[in-house]
């Protein structure tokens, strides 16, 4: 039997050996006591990467963002972000759970929304109505087909975010992806945005972990937080050192992964059988699958030649390709696709 190839997402990937050797190898303290020499290391470096003055080291990128989210936020207060993120989608209603606010949904193109949105769902000051706290982008936006902000939009969101007096969040899971396939830099980012959650776990390819990046004070309110919600880790340098090395080591070959995508779709375009296809610009690919096949039954057909995927709805399949995902599983993949 053939291996199994599995795009259900870019959480799925394993250590490299090189990756585990580091990891085996890396000093460690107690981090909750601050002590944990490794994730300092790591939380010092997203934070320089980024501008950023301090990092928080989670176990997950949901943990990043709901800390952020409550550390900017009181109960009663409003979050503004596009109706896909994963922040509303993904995250078990934790914005109303943990940070007690209400959220307005808006309706963006691709899991991306505009400025003049932004302002248009603004609160006036008026006592029956919540107060307008926090505006969250997502860069990628997974259910976007892993689609990118042009940074001149989330420039316009700052300057509207500042004339009001908003924070800014940006949930970055996959904002390595974008920074690739955009050519940005980590500084742009951290100069537009007040906080950033960064996932190691996807696109990098490490076993665990998220960091949040943002001013001394708030990540010392963050890390509070944290130990409430039960996220204080102990020996964690072990993880941490997963990040590092990724961090050194997993950046550049995400281009890889977007040609990958691209090959992929291109095939998928081809079949009489596949409909809308969101555009390609990372490496997620959105698709609908229509008349012969739903979605279930398309991704059971792919089942059967042990290439795994997942239908996100009747209509529409999810493909993730990461680093785990060799020139010749894409190879294969698109030969099982034009069998179909």
């Amino acid at each position: 039997m053939q291996a199994t190839i599995d795009f259900r997402s870019d959480t799925v990937t394993r250590p490299t050996p090189a990756m585990l050797e580091a990891m085996f190898s890396a000093p460690l303290g107690d981090d909750v006591f601050g002590e944990d020499p490794t994730v300092n290391k790591l939380e010092n470096k997203l934070a320089t990467m980024f501008g950023k003055e301090a990092g928080l080291f989670c176990p997950s990128g949901t943990m990043t963002n709901q800390i952020a989210i409550k550390a900017h936020t009181q109960p009663g207060d409003e979050v503004i972000c596009d109706s896909l993120s994963h922040i509303y989608q993904y995250e078990g209603g934790g914005i109303a759970f943990n940070s007690g606010c209400s959220v307005r949904l808006l309706q963006g193109n691709r899991g991306r929304i505009k400025a003049e949105q932004v302002v248009a769902a603004i609160n006036p000051d008026d006592i029956h109505k919540p107060v307008s706290t926090l505006v969250s982008l997502e860069n990628t936006a997974n259910r976007g087909g892993g689609s990118c902000y042009d940074f001149t939009d989330i420039q316009a969101i700052r300057e509207v975010c500042s004339e009001n007096n908003l924070k800014l969040h940006l949930d970055g899971a996959r904002i390595f992806n974008a920074l690739v396939a955009k050519n940005e830099t980590p500084l742009q980012y951290g100069e537009v945005f007040d906080t950033i959650s960064i996932c190691l776990s996807k696109g990098l390819g490490t076993p665990v972990g998220s960091v949040l990046v943002g001013p001394a004070d708030f990540i010392k309110k963050s890390r509070r937080i944290r130990k409430v919600f039960g996220g204080g880790m102990r020996q964690a340098g072990i993880l941490a050192a997963a990040g590092i090395y990724a961090l050194d080591n997993h950046v550049d070959r995400l281009k890889e992964d977007h040609l990958h995508a691209s090959r992929i779709a291109a095939t998928l375009a081809e079949k009489d059988f596949v409909g809308e296809i969101l555009p390609v610009e990372t490496n997620i690919i959105i698709f609908e699958v229509k008349d012969k096949f739903s979605a279930a039954q398309f991704a059971a057909k792919m089942k059967e030649e042990n290439i795994l995927m997942i239908a996100i709805s009747p209509t529409m399949v999810r493909i993730v390709v990461h680093l785990d995902i060799t020139p010749e599983m894409v190879q294969r993949t698109i030969e099982a696709i034009q069998k179909l």
